[in-house]
């Protein structure tokens, strides 16, 4: 667990701010002090974006993602993920915030659709 970088990862947040460089999407930025950390935040529009990893976060994408050992603790710390994710939305949105997650594997298989996600918070300002 010490090698998983939680900041600069190649597969969600590097990959995601690729796309919106390419797509032409402006005023994000990245590390911006907000609660829960979200990988991008649109500070004008108030948008927070955060990228999950399906393993961490515990998406039900049909990859074969069980850890093998010690899985009941493994099994808590993803719920406990899992929990922490929706109190931070929901503190989030108290303070006025949209917020948009998504998955790594929607952003490794269908990266237009985030792109679009993203796009359309955008535009409900």
């Amino acid at each position: 667990m010490a090698r998983i970088r939680s900041t600069g990862n190649t597969t969600t947040e590097l990959r995601l701010a690729e796309l919106m460089r390419k797509a032409g999407i402006a005023g994000w930025r990245r590390h911006y002090p907000l609660l829960g950390k979200p990988d991008f935040a649109f500070p004008k529009s108030r948008l927070a974006v955060f990228v999950d990893g399906c393993f961490w976060h515990g998406h039900a994408c049909g990859r074969n993602l069980r850890p093998r050992r010690n899985e009941k603790a493994w099994q808590e710390k993803i719920c406990g993920n899992r929990r922490r994710d929706q109190r931070i939305v929901r503190a989030l949105r108290a303070e006025g915030w949209w917020v948009v997650r998504l998955w790594e594997c929607v952003l490794a298989k269908r990266p237009e659709l985030c792109i679009d996600r993203i796009v359309k918070a955008l535009r409900v300002e």
